[in-house]
């Protein structure tokens, strides 16, 4: 989709299987990151079909085109497979960054098999904020529906994970500004739902949540990874005169580039002593790093010839997050702080509701990075009416087992997800499938037995107290050949164990 002059923008859809594409709702898929292509989500996640060890497809049972037309879109541009110019080059595993070589010869210096077209990398050529990031996807999906108005509908769903916490709101409140500007010609871009999985939303509340989910009152899972001394040196980096949150608090005052990029820098150096203290996955703290979960396997499949002729692809794709390279897109959201600010996020949630949207937060419990008791800190400053009073309540699913538990008021829900890392829909599918399709018909989250008005309320404590225990803490590295079993989650079926 071309968005603007050097702004193309792909984009792969799926019809819904078990309803008539006809008829069936509309969902947009963006991953995080930033700098996160969304087909991390379409393989990884929630997309019809992932790639195996040995370089095969397979069949996702629960994906979530079960239900729903799905449109997965890499974003920003120079993410996955969208690009500004083209360029020959090779990708650097260090910085995630294209370094152009001259003709179309893959130089010696280059590391193996790194050479290919890709876009060219240059800052000015893509978004560098969340704000700059939400005119172009608005833009293509008014390309979207206007080449295929088949698919296009009154309302649509927006669904997101991780960074997404801050696209999400800011998208959302970007498609209302621009609905009410009545652009001639334009459709409206009516929102019906926005789900966000383990979501980053608010660095002031969740920075000081990597304190509380580590020393106190820390996980569930009976992980306790700092001593006494580190545990004081990790409250004092975010607690501490001048530190962490007085800069967080100071760059959203100022709103300069240069402040808001010390701050979060400062106060990711304190997040980060979980790396090197434990050696384990920040994004599900029972597997040591390298964690070979969720698969990345989908990297090699669609850096195939046939593949990207089939798909329309114009370049190679890319994906920094498998090299630990931060990449273009990264780095440039690092150089304006754009982490590291609140964007009102929590103000635009409420405002979302106001409009009669439904909000779903959800979040997997052995999530270091964007941890649940974060993300239940923010659900508490959204404070949607009678959310306080609300109590916890078992997510039921069709399996008859209790994947996690739910607080829900009205139209907004926040879902604790049980024995689940960062990306819900990988390491608990049944359960993300069934929040999801719960959402996207009004009903409720917990059971799915009550059309959602504004009186509704979940029953159960006030407090979410299930206590996983250590059984599943993973004391050594996995094998990438492993399998993630589902149903006692942990790995399963090692081919070269």
């Amino acid at each position: 989709m071309d968005v603007a002059p050097h702004q193309h923008l792909f984009f792969w859809f799926f019809e819904a299987r078990n309803v008539a594409p006809s008829t069936a709702p509309l969902t947009i898929w963006l991953n995080g990151g930033p700098g996160d292509p969304s087909m991390v989500g379409l393989f990884s996640d929630n997309g019809p079909c992932g790639v195996d060890y040995n370089g095969n497809l397979y069949y996702n049972p629960y994906s979530w085109n079960n239900v729903s037309n799905m449109i997965y879109i890499d974003q920003p541009t120079q993410v996955g497979f969208s690009y500004s110019e083209t360029v020959n080059g090779y990708m650097d595993p260090d910085s995630g960054e294209t370094v152009t070589v001259p003709g179309n010869t893959c130089p010696d210096y280059a590391p193996a098999d790194s050479c290919g077209t890709f876009s060219n990398g240059n800052y000015s050529q893509t978004s560098n904020s969340t704000p700059d990031a939400a005119p172009n996807v608005w833009r293509a999906l008014q390309g979207f529906m206007g080449a295929f108005p088949q698919y296009s509908r009154s309302t649509i769903n927006l669904a997101t994970e991780s960074y997404g916490g801050h696209y999400g709101p800011v998208f959302a409140d970007y498609f209302e500004t621009q609905n009410a500007a009545n652009i001639a010609g334009a459709k409206n871009i009516n929102l019906q739902s926005l789900s966000v999985g383990n979501g980053w939303y608010d660095p002031v509340i969740q920075y000081p949540a990597y304190y509380n989910y580590t020393v106190s009152p820390g996980n569930t899972y009976d992980f306790q990874p700092y001593n006494s001394t580190t545990a004081a040196e990790v409250y004092n980096g975010f607690y501490g005169a001048g530190n962490c949150l007085d800069q967080l608090r100071d760059c959203n005052a100022r709103g300069i580039d240069e402040v808001c990029e010390a701050a979060d820098d400062f106060c990711y150096s304190f997040e980060s002593v979980y790396d090197t203290v434990t050696g384990r996955d920040e994004y599900d703290i029972r597997e040591l790093s390298p964690d070979p979960f969720p698969y990345t396997f989908f990297v090699d499949y669609l850096n195939q010839p046939r593949v990207q002729q089939a798909i329309g692809a114009y370049v190679n794709f890319s994906y920094a997050v498998t090299n630990l390279g931060a990449g273009t897109v990264a780095n440039a959201f690092t150089y304006t702080g754009d982490d590291a600010r609140q964007f009102n996020i929590t103000g635009k949630i409420q405002s979302l509701l106001r409009a009669g949207i439904s909000v779903l937060q959800y979040a997997g419990d052995a999530d270091y990075n964007c941890n649940w008791l974060g993300g239940e800190a923010v659900a508490g400053q959204i404070n949607a009416p009678g959310f306080s009073a609300a109590g916890y309540q078992n997510l039921t699913t069709s399996d008859n087992r209790v994947h996690g538990v739910v607080k829900q008021a009205g139209k907004f829900s926040f879902v604790r997800v049980y024995d689940s890392g960062h990306s819900v829909p990988f390491y608990q599918p049944l359960a993300a499938l069934t929040m999801f399709s719960r959402l996207i018909t009004g009903r409720d989250i917990a059971t799915g037995l009550r059309v959602v008005g504004s009186n509704y309320a979940s029953v159960g404590p006030s407090r979410s107290t299930y206590h996983n225990g250590g059984s599943t803490i993973q004391q050594d590295v996995v094998d990438e050949s492993c399998v993630y079993d589902t149903q006692t989650n942990t790995p399963g079926n090692c081919s070269n164990a």
